[in-house]
């Protein structure tokens, strides 16, 4: 099977919910195939179906002064940062065109295991925690696991929306805003943080290099040939104004 991919660069939040909107209905109808937007947002938390405020930490007015907009979303977890620096994927994909048939946790352990193999790539070793969804780094030491991928997904009539968040360059400090994913006993973590320095036969954490491994390695996980387009353009859907 194909998937179109598309890299989207910086997108506001707003603009990114209403694509994913017309993708899911494109979707639904069978106009469009599988498809994954990469992309980055400005500073913004995201509230999902779980989540409690209390684990925004920031006061309403820290939050106005440094730009950052809050979302109430119909995704699964609690709530979340995106901002420069992360690379956010939303897949829309129909589970019923698998065979046979991705369930709702077989879908989430193939995201996993896409993003793993991406930090992989970087010489970073990561994992499944077993009741904590998204992935983490090894333990080391006296030094726990971090976080350094959140995912967090929604499901309606077969088609996913929502996805996955990376942190490759991430200013983490913007995490202090919140308890990311409801989570007070770990901390979070990005890939450029985790590297090995002193490694010079694995490609740098740049952003353009974690989109190319994650790509490559979703198509893989996901049995998909992966087709990168242009612009939204080619998937024939009329083209929303893109603001960063």
């Amino acid at each position: 099977m194909l998937l179109n991919l598309i890299h989207l660069g910086r997108v506001d939040y707003t603009t990114a919910l209403d694509l994913q909107r017309q993708l899911i209905e494109a979707r639904h109808v069978q106009r469009i195939g599988n498809t994954l937007l990469l992309l980055e947002h400005p500073p913004v938390l995201t509230l999902g179906r779980n989540s409690s405020r209390g684990n925004i930490l920031a006061s309403d007015d820290l939050l106005a002064r440094r730009g950052v907009e809050i979302h109430e979303i119909n995704r699964g977890g609690d709530v979340t940062y995106h901002g420069p620096g992360q690379l956010v994927g939303y897949p829309i994909l129909d589970l019923r065109s698998f065979t046979p048939r991705l369930g709702a946790i077989d879908y989430v352990r193939r995201l996993e295991e896409a993003l793993i193999r991406a930090c992989s790539d970087f010489g970073v070793v990561a994992q499944r925690i077993a009741g904590r969804t998204g992935v983490w780094t090894i333990p080391g030491g006296a030094i726990p696991e971090k976080k350094i991928a959140a995912i967090g997904v929604h499901i309606a009539r077969g088609i996913t929306s929502h996805g996955f968040a990376l942190n490759v360059t991430t200013d983490l400090r913007d995490f202090d805003l919140i308890v990311p994913c409801g989570i007070s006993d770990r901390s979070v973590t990005s890939l450029d943080l985790e590297v090995d320095s002193r490694t010079t036969l694995r490609p740098a954490p740049t952003m353009e290099n974690a989109i190319h491994a994650t790509a490559r390695h979703f198509g893989r996980v996901f049995d998909h040939q992966v087709l990168w387009l242009e612009s939204l353009a080619d998937l024939n859907l009329e083209e929303p104004a893109l603001q960063g």
